[in-house]
């Protein structure tokens, strides 16, 4: 009988490396631009939840998880404002 993988890292690969790595921060001075080549004006409440998201890489996976549903959470109320106006 085959034992069922168990969840945890996956042998042979460093923390911090594969596929669920953390991608690196934009670089400084990131603009977004909209469909038309004008620039998106900055939300606080998008840029907070992504710093957010970008804090959380150095802590235990339990916080980051509520740290992403945090953000999660502040980027839907953010997009259903959005979508209200």
């Amino acid at each position: 009988m085959t034992a069922l993988p168990r969840p945890g890292p996956t042998p042979g690969v460093p923390p911090g490396a594969g596929p669920g790595a953390p991608r690196p921060a934009p670089p400084a001075g990131f603009v977004a631009e909209k469909a038309g080549g004008e620039t998106a004006a900055p939300n606080p409440a998008v840029d907070a939840a992504v710093q957010a998201m970008v804090n959380a890489v150095g802590l235990p996976l339990a916080d980051q998880i509520a740290q992403y549903e945090a953000a999660y959470e502040a980027l839907r109320e953010t997009l259903a404002s959005i979508d209200q106006s």
